[in-house]
């Protein structure tokens, strides 16, 4: 039985979409505890024993089974590293739904900085999601910085879906893959900042392998005085395949910086990185203004379709 306040939920529900004690493996970490786990015939959860965190193995040929392990905290000035390690086994396919949630309500940051490694086995396919929202009505921060690391053995795929749509004060994102013959990895980024809020998204992927393909893909939204910076590196070491893209609106006095970086090592790689800043255009809010919407309800819409 989980042992969770009315607040704890709420935030397990903005993150991970749980109403009740997930169907599958789980572990779900409240303020640096677990308040729940289970394991099942194919996915094993232990705790690590030399630092705070996790292994998840899952057994090669796993099928539609998925792996729950969000993260809530409550308290005004917790700061925590936590170090989770994913071994997917081959052949196997499954999802995996991670995420934090910070409350805070007082005057001290509040601090989680997940670091994930997946072992992705050959011929295995993944799809992660990982969402991160903040809120309470303390002047500490809410700060997020998650480290993710991906290594793709031949003839696997990869899903990663990254969101963080409200809350988070500041956050800087790294991320780094090396992707084997034939693999593939697709990133989907959605991301809005507002007041003072910064955000920094670093990618760093190495397709090592003949076939290797990455697709590394951030639409955004910065609105009032925020920052976002967008540096998104691909490297080609073989005859592959990689793109990255940022399209993003710029809304207010908000500032973005997209950095892109390609690197061919092989004359048979195939690098694109695309990217489009800039403001909604007038007559997208001009004919929603027509079917009856306010300016900022016109503008709410929009936003709300293209973080879609």
């Amino acid at each position: 039985m989980l042992k969770l306040d009315e607040i704890q939920k709420r935030l397990l529900r903005e993150v991970a979409d749980l109403h009740e004690i997930p169907e599958g493996a789980y572990n779900i970490r409240s303020n640096s505890a677990s308040a729940g786990r289970q394991s099942t015939a194919n996915i094993e959860i232990t705790s690590k024993e030399d630092v705070s965190g996790l292994e998840i193995r899952i057994k090669p040929g796993t099928k539609n089974e998925s792996v729950h392990i969000p993260v809530v905290m409550t308290q005004s000035g917790l700061k925590e590293v936590v170090y989770n390690d994913f071994f997917i086994g081959e052949g196997a396919d499954v999802v995996i739904i991670a995420g934090c949630g910070i409350d805070n309500c007082g005057n001290q940051d509040s601090q989680h900085d997940g670091i994930h490694r997946f072992f992705v086995g050959k011929n295995a396919r993944i799809r992660y999601v990982e969402k991160h929202y903040g809120s309470g009505d303390g002047s500490g921060k809410r700060i997020l910085n998650p480290g993710t690391e991906v290594y793709m053995e031949e003839g696997s795929y990869a899903e990663m879906e990254m969101v963080q749509i409200k809350g988070v004060d500041d956050t800087v994102r790294t991320t780094t893959a090396e992707l084997a013959a034939g693999s593939k990895l697709v990133v989907r980024e959605r991301l809005m900042t507002h007041g003072e809020q910064r955000a920094i998204s670093n990618y760093v992927v190495n397709l090592n392998g003949e076939g290797a393909s990455a697709d590394v893909v951030s639409r955004s939204v910065a609105r009032d005085h925020s920052f976002q910076k967008f540096d998104a590196k691909i490297v080609g070491n073989a005859a592959c395949h990689g793109h990255t893209e940022c399209d993003s609106i710029i809304m207010d006095e908000g500032r973005i910086l997209a950095v892109p970086a390609l690197e061919a090592n092989n004359v048979d790689a195939e690098l694109v990185h695309e990217a489009a800043i800039g403001k909604i255009a007038g007559e997208q809010l001009i004919k929603l203004m027509s079917l009856g919407l306010t300016a900022a309800e016109a503008e709410e819409q929009i936003i709300n379709g293209f973080l879609q």
